[in-house]
């Protein structure tokens, strides 16, 4: 179960639980966002992990990144954090076993998405602990997500060593795209695929670090694969290219396609999604992806199963 090769072939990831969840009719909202279906409805979880396995998905991952006290409370966290981690892990492991995919175990902004200001080790580790050793029976990966600066993803790497646990480590970073406004395109599909040129030209982590030297730190704590993922899919190219001057190193990218809006947090509110970009203009993009030297491929918050069907309909299974 543990295995997880990279294989030759572009490597196709689910999209984004939250979004699915709401577009399937769980309970959604915020502030517990995709935990409310945990705790509320767990079926709808597992119903948006078929989707995406049925979709071509060739690795699911865990309904976790809400599990955290950011979203669901401090005394819920205390009193029932570690089973819902569990359960999200076992339905993720349930659907793969079943569709023959692999779970990444999702490990999620410990305090709160794009604001690593508010990040301290001291009081993640705790948290962190605890959806380690909650998802162990089930994933077959971890992922790190959504991580806005490298002393994250360094805790991370931290625990896991701690737990003596040497599944593979893939760590995706989501990327300032303050440079990409919602003026940036006009609705219409063909606008949002745009150059990247003058777009990022020096892309950076949302805490002002540069991308050459998170890749740096990722590949000095043994990452399998560093991503990019929950920025506007404009901003990602740019990203790809310089981590692909590391040599032989595994790229990943799971853009977002929600508007984008001036909030304090991605926690703040529930942004309108961007209709532009819609399945074939995503695909548009991965293949753009690809060429600058992708190997993973998947979506973020707003991409669902259409998305992922043709990205697996792209780079289907051997």
């Amino acid at each position: 179960m543990y295995s997880v090769p990279l294989m030759n072939r572009v490597t196709v990831l689910d999209g984004g639980m939250g979004r699915e969840l709401k577009r399937i009719g769980a309970p959604f909202g915020q502030p517990e966002w995709s935990a409310l279906a945990l705790i509320e409805s767990p079926e709808h979880v597992r119903q948006a992990h078929v989707g995406f396995a049925a979709a071509g998905a060739d690795v699911i991952t865990t309904n976790t990144y809400a599990v955290v006290p950011f979203h669901i409370g401090e005394e819920r966290f205390e009193s029932d954090g570690r089973r819902l981690a569990a359960l999200a892990g076992s339905l993720a492991r349930s659907v793969a076993d079943e569709f023959g995919v692999r779970v990444a175990g999702s490990l999620p902004p410990l305090m709160g998405s794009y604001m690593p200001d508010r990040f301290v080790a001291d009081v993640a580790l705790p948290i962190l602990e605890v959806l380690v050793d909650a998802q162990l029976p089930f994933v077959d990966v971890w992922i790190a997500e959504t991580v806005s600066s490298i002393s994250e993803a360094e805790l991370v790497r931290s625990v896991l060593d701690a737990a003596g646990d040497a599944r593979p480590l893939w760590v995706s970073f989501t990327l300032e795209d303050e440079t990409f406004h919602a003026d940036a395109h006009d609705g219409r599909a063909g606008l949002a695929l745009r150059s990247s040129e003058g777009v990022a030209d020096s892309p950076r982590l949302r805490s002002g670090e540069s991308v050459p030297d998170a890749v740096v730190a990722a590949l000095a704590m043994g990452a399998e694969l560093v991503a990019f993922n929950c920025s506007q899919p404009e901003v990602m190219e740019a990203a790809i290219r310089v981590a692909a001057r590391a040599d032989d190193l595994p790229i990943g990218v799971y853009a977002n396609v929600f508007e984008v809006e001036d909030h304090e947090s991605a926690n703040e509110t529930i942004n309108a999604l961007r209709l532009d970009v819609t399945p074939d203009v995503y695909l548009e993009f991965a293949e753009r992806w690809v060429a600058a030297g992708a190997s993973m491929v998947g979506g973020c918050c707003g991409v669902g199963p259409a998305h992922v069907s043709a990205l697996s309909a792209r780079w289907p299974k051997g």
